[in-house]
C-alpha cells in the first residue's frame, strides 16, 4: 500500500462516509418517496449517478470500454442490487419506517450465509450458527411488534424487504464468479446506469407519475442531491478506498453502524418511534451479525456491488 492509500485523514473521512452517509440513505429515501413514485425516484438517482461517474471516469483518463459479456453481467448485477434490490426497498419505505427497514436489512449476512449453504454446500461453523440463532431471534422480536404489524401495508413491506435481501445475497454470490470491468469506478457506473434504466422501464410499466425536478419540494430536491452525490458516489468510492487501505473486518463494521445511524436519524428528523422492543431486537440482531462476521469469514455487503471476504480460504463459514 502506498502512503496515499493509508492517509489517516482520508481513512477517517471514508469511514464517516460509509457510516453516516450510507446510514442516512434510509431517511433520505423516506423523505423523497413521500412525494415521488418509488421506481421513478430510484431510477433518477442511479441513472444520474451513473452518468456522473462516467464523466468523472473520463476526466480521470479511465477507459469506459466494456465487452458484451461484461455488459451483460453489469446488467444482471444492476438488476439484482439496484433495480429490484434497491427499488423495492424504496417502495417498501412507503409502508415501514426508515429505521425499521435499516434494522431488517442488517440481517443480510444471515441470508448470504443461508444461500452459501443451499447453493454452494458450504458448512456453517459453530460461531456462525450462534450468530444465525441470534439473528433469527432478533428479526422475530423486530417484526412481531403489534404497533408495527397493525400498520396498513407493513407486513407486505417487511416481506418485500426480505425479497430484496434475497436478491442482494444471490447477487453477491454471482459477483464472485462473474467478469466485470477491471476499474471498480467504471464497473459501478455501468451497474448504476443500467439499473437506473431498468427502473425507468419498471416505472413506466407500473404507470407511475413522473414529476420534473422543478415540481419537487425543496426538501425532496435536497434529498435527491444527497442521495445521488453522496449516497451513490462518495460513499461507494469511500467503501472501495477502505477495502484497499484497511482490513475487511474494519470495513464490515458499517454493518453494525448503519442501522443505528438510520434509527437515530429517523427518530430525530422524521419523528419515527423507537420502541424498547426495537432496541432489544437491534442489540440481539447485530450481536448475531457480529458472530457471523467474526467466524473466520467477513461478510460485508456494499450498496451497489457485493464482495465476500474470506480471511481463510476454507469450505466452512
Amino acid at each position: 500500500m502506498n502512503s496515499e492509500s493509508r492517509n489517516p485523514i482520508l481513512i477517517i473521512l471514508a469511514f464517516f462516509s460509509i457510516y453516516v452517509i450510507w446510514g442516512s440513505t434510509y431517511m433520505l429515501n423516506k423523505v423523497a418517496v413521500t412525494e415521488l413514485s418509488p421506481f421513478f425516484l430510484a431510477s433518477i438517482r442511479f441513472t444520474t449517478a451513473g452518468v456522473l461517474i462516467f464523466i468523472i471516469a473520463k476526466a480521470m483518463g479511465k477507459s469506459l470500454a466494456i465487452t458484451r459479456k461484461q455488459l451483460l453481467n453489469t446488467i444482471i448485477v444492476g438488476f439484482l442490487f439496484l433495480s429490484f434490490g434497491n427499488g423495492v426497498i424504496v417502495w417498501a419505505l412507503k409502508y415501514v419506517d426508515s429505521g425499521f427497514a435499516a434494522l431488517e436489512i442488517s440481517a443480510q449476512p444471515l441470508v448470504v450465509l443461508f444461500l452459501m449453504r443451499i447453493l454452494q454446500g458450504k458448512k456453517i461453523k459453530l460461531m456462525s450458527l450462534i450468530g444465525v440463532g441470534l439473528g433469527i431471534l432478533g428479526i422475530t422480536l423486530l417484526v412481531t411488534q403489534q404497533q408495527i404489524v397493525t400498520q396498513e401495508g407493513s407486513i407486505v413491506g417487511m416481506i418485500m424487504i426480505f425479497a430484496c435481501m434475497l436478491s442482494w445475497a444471490f447477487g453477491s454470490l454471482f459477483v464472485g464468479k462473474a467478469e466485470f470491468p477491471k476499474n471498480f469506478f467504471v464497473n459501478t457506473g455501468y451497474q448504476m446506469f443500467t439499473g437506473g434504466i431498468t427502473l425507468a422501464i419498471a416505472s413506466l410499466a407500473f404507470g407511475e407519475a413522473w414529476l420534473a425536478p422543478n415540481k419537487w419540494s425543496m426538501q425532496v430536491q435536497w434529498s435527491m442531491v444527497l442521495l445521488i452525490i453522496f449516497g451513490s458516489i462518495v460513499a461507494f468510492t469511500s467503501f472501495n478506498y477502505l477495502l484497499k487501505s484497511v482490513s475487511p473486518d474494519k470495513v464490515a463494521t458499517s454493518t453494525y453502524v448503519n442501522p443505528l445511524i438510520a434509527l437515530f436519524l429517523g427518530w430525530y428528523f422524521l419523528d419515527e418511534e423507537i420502541t424498547s422492543q426495537s432496541l432489544i431486537a437491534a442489540a440481539v440482531l447485530l450481536t448475531g451479525v457480529y458472530f457471523i462476521n467474526t467466524a473466520k469469514t467477513t461478510v460485508t455487503l456494499p450498496r451497489f456491488t457485493s464482495k465476500i471476504f474470506n480471511k481463510h480460504k476454507k469450505e466452512e463459514f
